[in-house]
């Protein structure tokens, strides 16, 4: 039985393993961005070369390229690891046009807002 020294564990809890890799990095404002991890530091600050955003409106996705990309490492909530071999979404998910994603985004955040007007407006009533 052979036990791991301290050189390989640091190893294995680096972020060291997903260089050169496709990484999906989920942020703290829950934006999911995509790209290949070129470098980090120990702060989790990355750096993604050839980085989209990738935005999910129901059935509807847009892959918005931004290019070399820097994250501050504050801003990281998930680092992981795509498998190049399988599908990255469902078959049903429709690829947009970046306006078209746009236009499904502020459609669904206008019907969230008055979701949450109507339920103040209605406080009243106490449902519970």
């Amino acid at each position: 039985m052979s036990f791991a020294g301290p050189e390989d564990i640091l190893l294995s809890t680096s972020l060291a393993s997903y260089l050169d890799k496709k990484l999906l990095v989920l942020l703290r404002d829950g934006r999911k961005l995509l790209g290949i991890l070129r470098s980090f530091d120990q702060f989790a600050n990355v750096v993604l070369e050839g980085a989209c955003e990738r935005v999910i409106v129901g059935d509807l996705f847009c892959d918005i390229p931004l290019g070399l990309y820097v994250i501050r490492g504050e801003n990281v909530v998930l680092i992981g690891e795509l498998d190049s071999e399988r599908e990255e979404l469902p078959a049903h998910m429709i690829c947009v046009s970046v306006p078209e994603i746009k236009r499904a985004q502020k459609a669904e955040r206008e019907a969230t807002d008055l979701k949450g007007s109507m339920r103040k407006r209605m406080e009243f009533l106490d449902l519970d």
